[in-house]
């Protein structure tokens, strides 16, 4: 029986001469594995709805326990920036990547799913990439299994003033209490402040966030600690990522001319 399912692409893969085999993150049934027949043939009505970087209402036949058929769609939303521009490309890329590797198949998550659409949605909207990728991640961190603490030191339970991260308590500790850690990661202030805020803020209320190129780097290098150690994922679009956010300025020079 064909019913619809509300989507996001993951990613494709041809197969055999026509048709594709697409990953899809649906908002109720989580990921499902599904296949496309004749995609490549001309005027196929499939053919754009399931281009990366798309969401729609899709058609077909669902299974959760064996492979899904695609015969329509509708309602289809392009992010068409993430898909044009190669930096923003780049940032969804990867998160995407983060999405496929956190939760198994058939597995529902509505909660990861409107994350996941509102980080689509704002990086196409053209905010700041890094700032939006590395909100993404820390937010992501509890599904890896890294249940980490941002409200308050975590022996006395301090929510103000000076702090640091601390891979022992999984957690903040403040000034009072850097001594209960000779390995504690010695983070800025300011990387700190911004962990904290981008572990609670929600997509909604981030707006235009500017960053300075130094702060973004050092956030960068932060979190990448962070799921060296909780997670241990080694994606290739990270990997990506890392090469050409090296020549961000470049691209910024590209995008104006």
């Amino acid at each position: 029986m064909e019913k619809e399912e509300k989507a996001i692409i993951l990613w494709t893969k041809n197969h055999k001469e026509y048709d594709k085999l697409v990953k899809i993150f649906t908002q109720k049934d989580g990921k499902l594995m599904t296949y496309a027949r004749g995609v490549h043939k001309k005027n196929n009505v499939l053919a754009s709805a399931i281009q990366p970087f798309t969401k729609a209402v899709y058609l077909g036949k669902f299974n959760k326990n064996s492979l899904s058929f695609l015969n329509a769609a509708k309602d289809v939303q392009p992010f068409y920036n993430i898909q044009q521009d190669i930096l923003t490309h780049a940032h969804a890329t990867y998160i995407l990547g983060l999405v496929d590797a956190v939760i198994d198949d058939n597995q529902p998550d509505e909660k990861l799913f409107e994350l996941t659409d509102l980080a689509l949605t704002i990086l196409d909207n053209g905010n700041d990439e890094a700032v939006i990728t590395n909100i993404f991640e820390i937010q992501l961190l509890p599904k890896f299994g890294a249940t980490i603490n941002w409200l308050a030191c975590s022996i006395c339970g301090q929510t103000q003033g000076e702090f640091d991260y601390s891979m022992k308590y999984h957690g903040l500790l403040c000034s009072k209490h850097f001594h209960e850690d000779e390995r504690r990661m010695h983070f800025e202030s300011k990387v700190v402040h911004y962990l904290r805020l981008f572990s609670q803020i929600p997509f909604t209320r981030i707006g235009k966030i500017t960053l300075k190129k130094e702060t973004k780097q050092k956030l960068r290098l932060a979190i990448d600690l962070l799921y060296e150690e909780y997670v241990g994922l080694h994606l290739k679009s990270k990997s990506f990522l890392d090469q050409i956010s090296d020549w961000e300025e470049k691209f910024k020079i590209n995008r104006k001319n």
